[in-house]
Protein backbone atom coordinates (compact mmCIF):
# COMPACT_ATOMS: atom_id res chain seq x y z
CA UNK A 1 0.00 0.00 0.00
CA UNK A 2 1.44 3.44 -0.90
CA UNK A 3 1.40 5.93 1.63
CA UNK A 4 0.46 9.88 0.71
CA UNK A 5 2.62 12.20 1.48
CA UNK A 6 1.52 16.02 1.19
CA UNK A 7 3.51 18.79 1.13
CA UNK A 8 2.66 20.76 4.12
CA UNK A 9 2.73 18.81 7.54
CA UNK A 10 -0.39 17.90 8.90
CA UNK A 11 -2.01 19.84 12.13
CA UNK A 12 -2.82 17.82 15.17
CA UNK A 13 -5.57 21.19 15.91
CA UNK A 14 -6.31 24.47 14.09
CA UNK A 15 -7.49 25.98 11.22
CA UNK A 16 -6.60 24.99 7.81
CA UNK A 17 -7.23 27.69 4.87
CA UNK A 18 -7.01 25.73 1.57
CA UNK A 19 -7.39 26.42 -2.14
CA UNK A 20 -6.33 30.14 -1.65
CA UNK A 21 -5.48 31.65 -4.90
CA UNK A 22 -1.56 31.04 -5.81
CA UNK A 23 0.26 34.10 -4.52
CA UNK A 24 -2.60 35.32 -2.38
CA UNK A 25 -0.99 33.33 0.86
CA UNK A 26 1.36 35.83 2.09
CA UNK A 27 -1.65 38.83 1.43
CA UNK A 28 -4.01 36.26 4.30
CA UNK A 29 -1.39 36.06 6.65
CA UNK A 30 -0.88 39.55 6.68
CA UNK A 31 -4.17 40.93 6.70
CA UNK A 32 -5.18 38.38 9.42
CA UNK A 33 -2.47 38.99 11.46
CA UNK A 34 -1.77 35.02 11.69
CA UNK A 35 1.68 35.33 13.02
CA UNK A 36 0.21 37.22 15.94
CA UNK A 37 -1.29 34.52 17.32
CA UNK A 38 2.02 33.29 18.66
CA UNK A 39 0.94 29.66 17.12
CA UNK A 40 2.45 27.42 14.71
CA UNK A 41 1.86 28.66 11.10
CA UNK A 42 2.67 26.33 7.93
CA UNK A 43 2.72 28.51 4.70
CA UNK A 44 2.68 26.34 1.48
CA UNK A 45 3.07 28.33 -2.15
CA UNK A 46 2.25 27.56 -5.52
CA UNK A 47 1.61 23.95 -4.17
CA UNK A 48 -0.12 21.73 -6.83
CA UNK A 49 -4.05 21.70 -7.02
CA UNK A 50 -6.68 19.59 -9.06
CA UNK A 51 -8.84 22.36 -9.59
CA UNK A 52 -7.01 25.54 -9.45
CA UNK A 53 -3.84 24.39 -10.84
CA UNK A 54 -1.52 26.33 -8.53
CA UNK A 55 -2.63 27.12 -4.98
CA UNK A 56 -1.61 28.27 -1.84
CA UNK A 57 -2.57 26.65 1.74
CA UNK A 58 -1.98 27.79 5.58
CA UNK A 59 -2.15 26.45 8.73
CA UNK A 60 -2.63 28.01 12.05
CA UNK A 61 -2.23 25.20 14.79
CA UNK A 62 -4.23 25.96 17.85
CA UNK A 63 -6.30 28.51 16.25
CA UNK A 64 -10.10 28.32 15.65
CA UNK A 65 -11.75 31.30 13.16
CA UNK A 66 -15.28 32.07 14.01
CA UNK A 67 -17.86 32.50 10.55
CA UNK A 68 -17.69 36.22 10.88
CA UNK A 69 -13.70 36.18 10.55
CA UNK A 70 -13.63 33.10 7.83
CA UNK A 71 -15.92 34.60 5.69
CA UNK A 72 -13.92 37.52 5.69
CA UNK A 73 -11.61 35.96 4.02
CA UNK A 74 -13.68 35.65 1.27
CA UNK A 75 -12.97 39.61 -0.51
CA UNK A 76 -9.71 38.20 -0.60
CA UNK A 77 -9.72 34.33 -1.65
CA UNK A 78 -13.66 33.59 -2.69
CA UNK A 79 -12.61 29.98 -3.60
CA UNK A 80 -10.87 29.25 -0.43
CA UNK A 81 -12.40 26.65 2.29
CA UNK A 82 -11.56 27.35 5.91
CA UNK A 83 -11.22 23.93 8.01
CA UNK A 84 -11.68 23.14 11.44
CA UNK A 85 -9.46 20.30 12.63
CA UNK A 86 -9.17 18.65 15.81
CA UNK A 87 -7.08 15.45 16.14
CA UNK A 88 -5.38 15.39 12.96
CA UNK A 89 -9.12 14.99 11.13
CA UNK A 90 -11.17 17.89 9.45
CA UNK A 91 -13.82 18.08 11.62
CA UNK A 92 -16.25 20.98 10.36
CA UNK A 93 -15.76 22.50 6.89
CA UNK A 94 -16.57 26.11 5.93
CA UNK A 95 -17.51 27.31 2.52
CA UNK A 96 -16.93 31.43 2.42
CA UNK A 97 -19.84 33.90 2.13
CA UNK A 98 -18.99 37.41 1.20
CA UNK A 99 -19.73 39.55 4.30
CA UNK A 100 -22.68 42.77 4.23
CA UNK A 101 -20.04 45.36 5.44
CA UNK A 102 -16.34 45.34 6.21
CA UNK A 103 -14.43 47.76 8.46
CA UNK A 104 -10.96 48.51 8.73
CA UNK A 105 -9.61 46.37 6.21
CA UNK A 106 -9.85 48.46 2.60
CA UNK A 107 -8.86 52.56 1.82
CA UNK A 108 -11.32 54.10 -0.22
CA UNK A 109 -9.64 55.18 -3.69
CA UNK A 110 -11.71 58.40 -3.62
CA UNK A 111 -9.07 60.84 -2.95
CA UNK A 112 -12.52 63.63 -1.92
CA UNK A 113 -13.46 60.73 0.39
CA UNK A 114 -14.09 62.39 3.93
CA UNK A 115 -12.60 58.60 5.09
CA UNK A 116 -9.07 59.78 3.99
CA UNK A 117 -8.45 62.68 5.96
CA UNK A 118 -11.05 62.50 9.14
CA UNK A 119 -10.06 60.28 11.57
CA UNK A 120 -12.69 57.93 11.17
CA UNK A 121 -12.53 53.92 10.48
CA UNK A 122 -13.45 52.79 7.02
CA UNK A 123 -16.25 51.17 6.27
CA UNK A 124 -17.48 49.30 3.10
CA UNK A 125 -21.22 47.57 1.97
CA UNK A 126 -20.54 44.31 0.03
CA UNK A 127 -22.24 43.26 -3.02
CA UNK A 128 -21.89 41.39 -6.10
CA UNK A 129 -22.57 42.62 -9.50
CA UNK A 130 -22.48 40.19 -12.39
CA UNK A 131 -20.29 37.71 -10.97
CA UNK A 132 -17.98 40.58 -9.83
CA UNK A 133 -17.41 41.81 -5.99
CA UNK A 134 -18.14 45.49 -5.39
CA UNK A 135 -17.37 47.78 -2.48
CA UNK A 136 -19.29 51.32 -1.83
CA UNK A 137 -17.79 53.40 0.75
CA UNK A 138 -20.17 54.27 3.53
CA UNK A 139 -18.97 58.13 3.63
CA UNK A 140 -18.89 58.84 -0.02
CA UNK A 141 -21.30 56.07 -1.16
CA UNK A 142 -19.59 55.61 -4.41
CA UNK A 143 -19.05 51.70 -5.39
CA UNK A 144 -15.56 50.24 -6.88
CA UNK A 145 -14.29 46.78 -8.02
CA UNK A 146 -13.10 44.49 -5.11
CA UNK A 147 -9.55 44.95 -6.86
CA UNK A 148 -9.84 48.37 -7.42
CA UNK A 149 -10.14 49.18 -3.70
CA UNK A 150 -6.17 49.01 -1.97
CA UNK A 151 -5.53 47.27 1.51
CA UNK A 152 -5.61 50.12 4.68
Amino acid sequence: MDKKQYSVEAIQTGTVIDHIPAGKGLTILRQFKLLHYGSAVTVGFNLPSKTQGCKDIVKISGVHFDEQTANRLALFAPEATVNVIEDFKVVHKMQLRLPETISEVFRCPNLNCASREEPVKSRFYVNTQGGQTKLKCHYCEKTFPRDVVVEA
